[in-house]
């Protein structure tokens, strides 16, 4: 598979200014299986001490949080959104995200581009991490035991 080139990213500097500032997490695509990807970074995060807030089409509970089917159900502060769905989904996250007025980075996983979503995002002031995976990104700049 070709790796998609990265339009749109963050310095490390900036990377750490976000983990600074953002408190709560909405993790889209949060599974309740605990050997998937999402769940194991959101429990780290979690023991990072941040709030995360679980999308997922199903269930009631993840991480004892309760689960949302979308962003727009979530009626709480959300500083940044961690997208764990595959790339043809991002332009719908993000256009979810620009009809709320409170989330300040959206962030893709590993693998994750839609440079054309990003930079919409972007355009709307919203700072947007693609292709880096929080948990690593986090352990490099905040180790922790």
């Amino acid at each position: 598979m070709e790796k998609k080139e990265v339009l749109i990213s963050a310095t490390p500097v900036e990377i750490k200014d976000i983990f600074t500032e953002t408190k709560t997490i909405a993790i889209i695509g949060l599974s309740p299986k605990i050997e998937k990807d999402s769940n194991k970074v959101a429990r780290y995060l979690q023991k990072a001490g941040y709030k995360i807030i679980p999308v997922y089409p199903k269930g009631d509970e993840i991480l004892g949080e309760k689960v949302y089917r979308s962003l727009d159900e979530i009626d709480e502060q959300i500083d940044m959104v961690d997208i764990f769905r595959k790339s043809e989904f991002i332009a719908h996250v993000i256009d979810d995200v620009l009809a709320r007025d409170d989330v300040k980075c959206i962030w893709t996983q590993l693998d994750l581009v839609n440079n054309e979503a990003a930079q919409k995002a972007v355009d709307a002031g919203i700072s947007v991490v693609q292709d880096l995976c929080t948990k690593i990104e986090h352990q490099r700049m905040f180790p922790f035991g």
